[in-house]
């Protein structure tokens, strides 16, 4: 019986293995659901390097596997094994391959994080968002070091190269304290604890600290970037699904650091909307301001209809008055 030559079980090897590692690159269920513009770009280049770690895992260990086999010591057998002492043409070859692999990459790392917009915070001077509310010596010296701020270089995810120039449609103050997050809108002046953005929106966060550094993670986004005292830093980024999605303090920052979570709520427009203008009302400091908001499409004798009792009137009345006015 004719020997199987070393070169076709090379062959079907490097076939099996091939499929393996991109059959198990492609399906895995590593990563959480994807919900940003950035995921995928992200989940891209993990999938490239999970495919050849599984490949190279394989040929490594299958190889070991066979060696033992192979070359396992059998019963009555106690010489010396063959004195190898190197073989050039192997350890070029093993060489220059993770050679390649590492330079290519790298290449693609530097393509996607260009294309999340990671280069565009470090080539342009950074504009400052919002002024605090400080009064006396200290708002002169914020406006006195404006020059220097406006100088200084952003840090972090900008706009993509496709959006490079745009101002974002919603700007959202973000600062990381020992244990929380604090989010503030300076179009609308509300404050948060809870990140909400509208679906589809170009959302831009200006991140500080106020004591240590923190680091602002949504793992559905595929982004984290730092939060610095002192320093300002920016995470950029386009939510594409509706929900409700974890934020975590991936810096160690103290001894309640794993306690120091959020969540990003994702809305429709529609929602959006809704939650802004009853956050508005909530958050007025002139309560004599605040007005009755419907929070659902009801008639005003069917909001009110609940309310009748503590009102000392009887539902005819009600619906007389309404009829009245």
């Amino acid at each position: 019986m004719q020997q199987v030559p070393v070169s076709l079980w090379t062959l079907v090897a490097g076939i099996v293995v091939t499929a393996i590692s991109i059959w198990i690159g492609q399906n895995h269920t590593l990563l959480p659901e994807q919900a940003s513009q950035q995921a995928p770009l992200v989940d891209g280049f993990f999938n490239v390097m999970f495919t050849i770690a599984i490949a190279l895992f394989l040929v490594v260990e299958g190889t070991i596997v066979i060696f033992l086999v192979k070359f396992r010591r059998r019963q009555g057998d106690d010489t010396d094994g063959l004195p190898v002492e190197g073989n050039l043409p192997l350890e070029i070859f093993w060489t220059a391959i993770p050679t390649v692999i590492v330079v290519c990459l790298g290449i693609y790392s530097v393509d996607v994080f260009n294309r999340m917009g990671g280069f565009e915070p470090a080539g342009h001077p950074h504009s400052v968002a919002h002024v605090n509310h400080m009064s006396g010596t200290a708002l002169a010296a914020t406006l006195n070091d404006t020059s220097e701020a406006t100088t200084a270089p952003r840090i972090g995810i900008g706009a993509s190269p496709k959006t490079e120039g745009k101002p974002a449609d919603l700007v959202v103050d973000v600062k990381g304290i020992q244990y929380a997050w604090i989010f503030n809108y300076p179009e609308s002046g509300i404050t948060s604890g809870e990140l909400h953005v509208p679906v589809g929106a170009d959302v831009q966060l200006n991140l500080s600290a106020d004591d240590v550094i923190h680091s602002f993670w949504v793992p559905n986004f595929r982004l984290k970037q730092d939060a610095l005292p002192g320093i300002p830093t920016e995470l950029r980024f386009v939510a594409t699904k509706p929900g409700a999605y974890p934020v975590v303090c991936a810096e160690l920052c103290g001894g309640y650091h794993g306690s120091m979570r959020t969540q990003v709520i994702v809305h429709t427009p529609e929602e959006y909307q809704t939650w802004l203008t009853e956050n508005q009302v909530a958050q007025k400091q002139n309560l004599h301001q605040v007005v009755a908001v419907n929070p659902v499409e009801l008639s005003t004798s069917e909001f009110l209809a609940p309310h009748i009792h503590d009102m000392g009137i009887s539902a005819a009345t009600l619906k007389s008055v309404v009829k009245s006015h």
